[in-house]
């Protein structure tokens, strides 16, 4: 396997990815009371939406440069 198709395939399972999900989640603490040995933290939680038209450019763009890699070899 060449870089390219590595690259390809790595273009498919993001596209897919992104196509699946639309989207990363991630949870922060955040500290919202600090008295002495007393103290109290809040859960946020942030998305990051991935349109879903992100996710179909990379997906098409993948299968291209792995079906080009293999023609190249």
């Amino acid at each position: 396997m060449n870089g390219r198709t590595i690259l390809g395939i790595a273009l498919v399972v993001i596209g897919l990815f992104a196509l699946a999900y639309q989207g990363l989640t991630y949870t922060t603490q955040k500290k919202v009371l600090d008295i002495g040995p007393i103290q109290a933290t809040k859960e946020e939680h942030h998305t990051i939406p991935l349109p879903p038209i992100l996710g179909a450019v990379a997906l098409v763009a993948g299968i291209v440069v792995v079906v080009s890699g293999q023609r190249g070899t």
